[in-house]
């Protein structure tokens, strides 16, 4: 079978990812074939881009993490689908693509009341914001959650999870003009980045607890965060939207000096401050299936909305979706919808 892919062959720019055809051999043993009708992007494919993500495949590949299509063949040992059967699912790498064989444990029935932008738009963000907020963060009712990037996918998907432990989230975003979107998800306050953070989370706490940090910016703000966790409370890092290159190019020397500058936390203060620090990157999940499968199942048993998609591409203009993702301006999640 032939299909269309973005395929980059050198990491360091968006420019160096190029559209070409090339030939899907037919689906092995436990895989199948899904003709892809959605595409979700995630900040790490802008990072893998660029080369800046320890995940990355060396050598050629594909970028792209989550999809939704439909299975037009099987592998003769696939028992839980069907050919025609709607999914979307997760992949380490390769979902830029029109066509892809893939093993049906990390793929999931496309619920009847999904469009194919719902299925693709969901599973990274939701998975990252459960896995930060649940197994990490142990949230519980009652509980002050500080959300950084509020208004990104994974903010949003964390403000629905917080409603449903009843715990008190508090959205960091960068623009006032963002607020409308949390109040819809439901954020009890909002703020934006200032200068005058701290006092401004001060006056938000009014002397109660901050138990819980989704941190995903790095630099000052990840510092500030941690000064204003109370004792027993925890950080829980998942990004660094700081080292986001803003060229088309990759500048090393904005990279470095990023690299140098970013935030430090001396393990003897957080004994003393009786704070954690917990950091983690979900790709690490693709390699283990069934702990995969079993947070997926648990985060489906919440019964959240459908992550709102602030951006639809076609999938001749991805270089255009990137560079909106790289700009940090988009709202909830950016799908490419696939011909």
């Amino acid at each position: 079978m032939q299909r269309d892919v973005y395929r980059i062959d050198k990491t360091g720019s968006i420019d160096h990812l190029h559209r070409k055809k090339e030939m899907l051999p037919p689906p092995e043993n436990d895989e199948v074939t899904i003709e892809v009708k959605a595409i979700g992007l995630n900040f790490a494919d802008v990072f893998s881009v660029y080369g800046l993500y320890s995940a990355t495949p060396k050598g050629s590949f594909i970028p792209g993490l989550e999809f939704s299509g439909k299975i037009v063949k099987i592998g003769p040992k696939v028992k839980d689908f069907k050919v025609g059967d709607n999914v979307f699912g997760v992949t380490r790498f390769g979902a830029y693509a029109t066509h892809l064989n893939i093993s049906e444990k990390t793929i999931f029935p496309l619920p009847k009341d999904w469009t194919m932008q719902d299925g693709a738009s969901f599973a990274v963000q939701a998975l990252t914001a459960y896995y930060a907020l649940i197994p990490l963060g142990q949230v519980k009712a009652g509980d002050h959650v500080l959300v950084h990037s509020a208004a990104g996918g994974v903010g949003i998907m964390a403000g629905h999870i917080i409603q449903k432990k009843k715990a008190i989230a508090i959205g960091l975003v960068g623009d006032s003009r963002k607020f409308s979107i949390l109040k819809e998800v439901g954020y009890d306050f909002f703020l934006t980045r200032s200068p005058n953070f701290k006092e401004e989370m001060r006056k938000i706490l009014l002397g109660a607890p901050l138990k819980i940090v989704l941190e995903c910016l790095g630099g000052r703000y990840f510092h500030d965060s941690y000064e204003l966790l109370a004792p027993m409370g925890r950080l829980v890092t998942y990004g660094s939207a700081n080292f986001t290159p803003s060229h088309s190019f990759r500048n090393w020397f904005s990279i470095a000096y990023s690299y140098l500058t970013r935030p430090k936390i001396d393990p003897l203060s957080m004994i003393s401050d009786n704070k954690s620090v917990l950091g983690f990157n979900l790709i690490w999940l693709w390699n283990e299936i069934d702990e995969l499968r079993k947070h997926f199942s648990e985060l489906m048993k919440l019964s959240l909305p459908k992550q709102t998609i602030g951006h639809e591409f076609s999938f001749d203009s991805m270089h255009d979706a990137l560079r909106t993702m790289q700009s940090g301006q988009s709202i909830g999640k950016i799908v490419i919808n696939v011909p």
